[in-house]
């Protein structure tokens, strides 16, 4: 066999092995089924990707107002809750409602100042923390001589009058102190009440349940 027909023979084997090669390629690609399983195949594994929930305070109103609601939706309707609770947190200035773990409302809210107790060295708020539970005083507004201080909207949860869910606080002449009003929900500053903003404690003052637990913590 001379030179010439080896390297015939060579070429036309190179040229087998090369078609052998490509040929599952060129049947994929001119089957547009394999193709469309093949996509398909890799969209169900993708991962699917969900927006995470939106938080508690999503329909809290910003900023805070103290004239108005503190969320822009509707007040809980209490006779379609089960298992209603409120839980205050002074150092978050929040107050909130429950319907056993869920929380169903936000108000903005602001509770007793802050000072060292002598006995512990350590800062304590002049509101009590703990669980108590909604009594039966209450009404429009009030008066404190002493304190030289009122609120309106007001509800007992402690001591019979004593310790109150109620308004930011008015003056002498009934008039709100706006100075004070401006710490709803940003800072600590009543003498041991929990300050809300008016809509919010009006509401408490004629829906909160007599017995109704509330957990004060912070």
């Amino acid at each position: 066999m001379n030179l010439r027909v080896k390297h015939w023979i060579y070429g036309i084997f190179c040229l087998l092995v090369a078609i052998i090669a490509i040929g599952p390629e060129l049947h994929a690609a001119s089957n547009p089924d394999d193709k469309k399983a093949v996509v398909e195949s890799q969209v169900k594994e993708e991962p699917v990707k969900r927006e995470s929930a939106s938080n508690s305070e999503e329909h809290m109103r910003i900023p805070i107002d103290w004239h108005k609601s503190s969320e822009t939706i509707p007040y809980p309707d209490l006779s379609k809750v089960k298992h209603f609770w409120v839980k205050v947190d002074l150092k978050k200035n929040r107050t909130y409602l429950y319907d056993g773990s869920k929380i169903i409302y936000t108000m903005y809210s602001t509770g007793g100042v802050y000072a060292k107790d002598p006995k512990t060295g350590q800062m304590k708020s002049a509101t009590p923390t703990g669980t108590f539970y909604v009594q039966q005083e209450r009404g429009d507004n009030f008066f404190n001589q002493s304190l030289k201080e009122g609120a309106n909207y007001y509800v007992s949860w402690k001591n019979h009058g004593e310790y109150l869910f109620h308004s930011v606080p008015t003056k002498a002449d009934g008039q709100y102190n706006e100075k004070e009003a401006a710490k709803l929900g940003k800072t600590q500053g009543s003498h041991g009440c929990i300050r809300l903003s008016i809509p919010d404690a009006q509401w408490m003052e004629h829906n909160l349940p007599v017995g109704t637990k509330v957990e004060i913590v912070g």
